[in-house]
């Protein structure tokens, strides 16, 4: 099994609280937490899912495009000083990576992980727009037009895709998803 210590585990739980977010906060974790803890039985290595979960926005900065890769950096050293097996840091960090949503998940477990962190896509509609909200707020120094454009190509990605959640665990959320998708896209 693999695990942190409960010190690491504060400081870890610490960086959500950062005052520069907004939405990569708890809260977000928390919602994470939530929906892999209704599929863990899913997962192929469950504790490396959890573990990656924990760590994938631990390194948050809107003015970087590293955060993913800073946060899967964070993790393995936390896993080199347990002495955790070279193929399992592997794993993890490969699991924090594919939540940059450049490239489809390459595992079952890395699609299950990325189903997890897109969730809030299918929230009810007064959680997506406040998730909304958050993300403009945690972008707020990028000017109007530019967030608007920047958001639009987001979204519009999101909604290109033939299936946004691709593990098979979430696929009734497909459509609250695009509808939530579509409604935001329309007040851009």
């Amino acid at each position: 099994m693999l695990t942190i210590s409960a010190s690491e585990r504060v400081s870890l739980l610490a960086r959500y609280d950062e005052p520069h977010r907004r939405y990569h906060t708890r809260q977000h974790l928390d919602e994470c937490r939530a929906r892999f803890s209704a599929v863990r039985a899913r997962a192929e290595r469950a504790d490396e899912v959890e573990l990656a979960l924990l760590y994938h926005d631990a390194v948050y900065d809107p003015l970087a495009a590293d955060n993913e890769a800073r946060s899967a950096d964070l993790a393995e050293e936390a896993m080199r000083a347990h002495a955790v097996p070279a193929d399992a840091i592997a794993r993890v960090r490969a699991l924090i990576l594919a939540t940059r949503h450049i490239e489809p998940p390459a595992t079952p477990d890395e699609a299950l992980l990325v189903d997890v962190d897109l969730g809030i896509l299918a929230a009810a509609p007064a959680r997506f727009d406040e998730y909304e909200r958050q993300v403009r707020e945690e972008y707020a120094w990028v000017p109007g037009p530019l967030f608007r454009r920047k958001r639009r190509a987001v979204l519009e990605s999101f909604l290109a895709h033939p299936c946004i959640y691709v593990s098979g665990a979430f696929d009734h959320d497909e459509r609250p998803a695009r509808e939530n998708l579509a409604r935001s896209l329309a007040r851009l």
